[in-house]
Parts: structure tokens; sequence; C-alpha cells
């Protein structure tokens, strides 16, 4: 019996070691499935950590260099207030005076998750500031900067300018090729053939754009001045969503530095940091709404004129209102007529 009874102890340890083997095994699976599972669910957090923690200051120090304001205005600070920003794409090249090609008034209303976009034709007619006489709008940057700008649209749109944001078309080249190129929606071949403009081809179906496509795509001119606008839209479209993915967060530093003097505004680092975590934090890219200024094209002195249409101008100074209204809840929003999705800019031309 004593040789038994070691026996009868014996079995009992092994199988109670089996089953701390497989408790211990089942405990580190589990384990294993809810840290994959937090690292999917919290991965914006996670992102947003690394961001404050690793490149914020970076962010914030190159942003300020890019910070230029045009008068002394009380701006808005809170980015849960509506707020409209004058965007400018100019076009800046050697020996020629700098001209905005893209004239786009934005409204943002960062606690509805929506924009406006009111693109103005560059060949628009109107009373530039300051000059008492009309001329093609893009010629209030050329002739006086960004403050000529703003007051001229302001004057054509009859709504204020709070923030303005320039940037040259070669900044916009580095900025994408620092993304890794964006998507564009080119079905056809896009391509300059008349001599007086310069030579660019796009090709169609491409999965990803480099900057100089993007340039071209920007660029290409030989279509209408309504085709040309569109896709200016497209690309700042494409540009947002390339630089909202997660593996470009920590890509913003250098995204920055590339842009460099090509890039100016009066926002303040705090506000543009806060406003870009905002619609991150969102999960998705906020809702935009486009829309044209009407008219039709006109020959003054041998030159061509896009005369815009006054009914329209009326319309697009109510439906700015409305949008820049905090006290507009965002289920009355005027959202913008349709113009069978203005051609969409796919490269049909």
């Amino acid at each position: 019996m004593e040789n038994q009874e070691p026996t009868r102890l014996t079995r009992p340890r092994k199988r109670k070691k089996k089953r701390k083997g497989k408790t211990w095994l089942l405990v580190t699976l589990v384990c294993l499935l809810l840290v994959a599972g937090a690292g999917y669910i919290f991965r914006k957090q996670v992102a947003l950590l690394a961001f404050d923690t690793l490149v914020k200051d970076t962010v914030a120090e190159t942003l300020d260099q890019s910070y230029e304001k045009i008068d002394e205005e009380v701006k808005p600070d809170k980015v849960q207030n509506p707020f409209s920003i004058l965007l400018l794409g100019t076009d800046e090249r050697k020996n020629e005076p700098g001209r905005s090609d893209t004239i786009i008034y934005s409204v943002v209303r960062p606690a509805d998750g929506k924009v406006l976009l009111v693109s103005i034709p560059r060949d628009t007619y109107t009373e530039i500031a300051e000059e008492n006489r009309k001329s093609k709008i893009n010629a209030a940057y050329a002739r006086g900067g960004i403050k000529r700008s703003v007051d001229t649209v302001e004057n054509l749109l009859g709504n204020n300018v709070d923030f303005y944001a320039t940037i040259n078309f070669q900044g916009l080249k580095d900025v994408v090729d620092k993304l890794g190129g964006v998507r564009l929606p080119i079905t056809k071949v896009i391509e300059n053939k008349q001599k007086i403009h310069e030579k660019l081809r796009i090709e169609p179906n491409k999965p990803i754009y480099d900057g100089q496509d993007a340039l071209s795509y920007a660029r290409y001119r030989e279509d209408s001045d309504f085709n040309r606008t569109m896709r200016h839209r497209v690309l700042i479209d494409a540009i947002l969503a390339r630089a909202l993915e997660i593996q470009n967060i920590t890509k913003l530093p250098d995204l920055m530095k590339v842009a460099g003097s090509n890039f100016k505004t009066n926002m303040t680092s705090t506000f543009m940091i806060d406003l870009a975590k905002s619609f991150y934090e969102g999960g998705s890219m906020p809702a935009i709404s486009n829309y044209m200024l009407k008219g039709k094209g006109a020959m003054r002195d041998s030159l061509w004129y896009y005369d815009p249409d006054e009914e329209d101008v009326e319309y697009i100074r109510k439906l700015i209102a409305n949008w820049h209204d905090p006290n507009t809840p965002a289920d009355q929003l005027i959202e913008p007529a349709s113009d069978d999705d203005k051609a969409k800019a796919s490269g049909s031309h």
C-alpha cells in the first residue's frame, strides 16, 4: 500500500498540470484577440496620441512659418463654429506675374462635418477692389496680392472671408509626391495639343497619379473653364482623402516642410491642427457640397471674359449666408443644386 500511495498522488498532479497548460494557452489566445481588437478599434486614438507626442510641435512650428495676416480683424478661434476660407491656387512662375488660377470660397462647418465649396472661374468679369474698374477676377492677386483678392471676392459675393489659404502649384506637386500620389478619376487621355499651351499628357486609369500628373491635371486648358474648375475641386478632394489615411499622419511634418514658402495662410497653427484632428476623429471625410458660379463667355477688346449671371450671384450670396450662420441647423442647410455632376471632371472632354 505504501507503494500505491505515491501512484495515487502523482496522477492528479499530472492531470492538473495539463489543465493549467490548457488554461494558460486559452488566456494567451484571448489576450491576443483582445489586443488585436483594441488595436483595430483604437487605431485612431493611437495615431492621434503618436501625433501629439511625436510630431505636433514640429508641425506647429512649420505652420507658424506660413502664417501671414492681412488685417487686424478678430477671427473665429473655435473649430466647432462655421467659418469661411478663400482658397487660392496660384501659378507663380519665373519672370511672370502670379495669378490665382483657382478661386474657391469655402464654408466649413466642423460640428456638422460639412464643407461648402463655391468655385469662381478665374476669368470672371467683376470690379477689382481699390481700382474702381472691372477686369478678370484673377487679376486682383496679380496686382494687389491676397488682400486685394479677398476684398474683391467679398465685394462680389457679399459675404466676409474669415481666413485665406494660398498654395503655389509647384508646392501642390511636391505635396502629392510626399503623400505617395493621389487617386484621380481619369478615364480618357488628357493632353494639351495647342502650341500656345505647355505640353502635357496624362494617361487614363492609373491606380495612383504622381505629383507631375496632378499638376498637369490642374493645368490642363483645352476644354472649358467649367471643367477646369471642377478638376481643381476633384484634386483638392483627392489630396484631402490621401492626407487623412492613417499611414500618412506621421508624414505631416515633412508635408509642411515640402509646402514651405509655397503655402501662406492667416490661420494659426493651433487652429489648423485642431481642425484637422476634429475631422480625423470624426471617422470619415467631411461631406463636401460643390457649386460653381454660373455665367457665359463674352469678348472685350479681343479678350475672353466670363460674365457672371446676376441671379446666380444672388443665389450664391444666400447660399453662403445660410451655411455660415451658426444658428442654421444641419438639416436646414441649403444643398446646392446639381448641374449633372458638372461633367464629373473625369477626363471626358
